[in-house]
């Protein structure tokens, strides 16, 4: 799917938003720049989750208390460690996953583990435009309907 402009990035958001619950993982991958952040800001805006969403890389994790809880987490600066996978396990996400829906930026290869089902998106900016391409992968679970929801949304 082509989303052309950042603020599309969010209205996708929103849109998403509307088929996670608390327990879910959604691993976000692409280069810098892709538009991770901006689809994050408007997951958060259709949870109703409070406060400003910005990008976690320095502090690794933010907890966004709402209705549905968000937690949104960065694992770019974990990626240079020898075993990164353990400093994921320090950072406890586990412990709030099924309270919350639970979005990790740069994560694959080491959040996977968290859920056995989780979504992953995939975003790409191919041209020098604002253009996002997002490609969902389901990976177990109802991910599979619930994408097919989105769709017809």
């Amino acid at each position: 799917m082509k989303l052309p402009t950042v603020e599309d990035t969010k209205a996708f958001g929103r849109r998403l938003a509307a088929v996670l619950r608390p327990g879910d993982l959604v691993v976000l991958t692409g280069p810098l720049g892709a538009g991770k952040t901006a689809l994050v800001q408007g997951i958060g805006a259709g949870l109703g989750v409070q406060g400003p969403i910005t990008s976690p890389t320095f502090v690794i994790a933010r907890v966004h208390r709402g209705p549905v809880p968000l937690v949104h987490a960065d694992a770019y600066r974990l990626g240079d460690r020898p075993d990164p996978r353990g400093e994921i396990d320090d950072l406890d996400l586990d412990a709030s996953a099924d309270e919350a829906v639970t979005v990790v930026e740069w994560g694959a290869g080491m959040v996977e583990r968290l859920n056995e089902e989780y979504l992953e998106v995939r975003i790409d900016r191919p041209d020098d435009d604002e253009t996002r391409v997002i490609e969902l992968l389901a990976h177990g679970g109802d991910w599979a309907s619930r994408l097919h929801r989105l769709e017809t949304m």
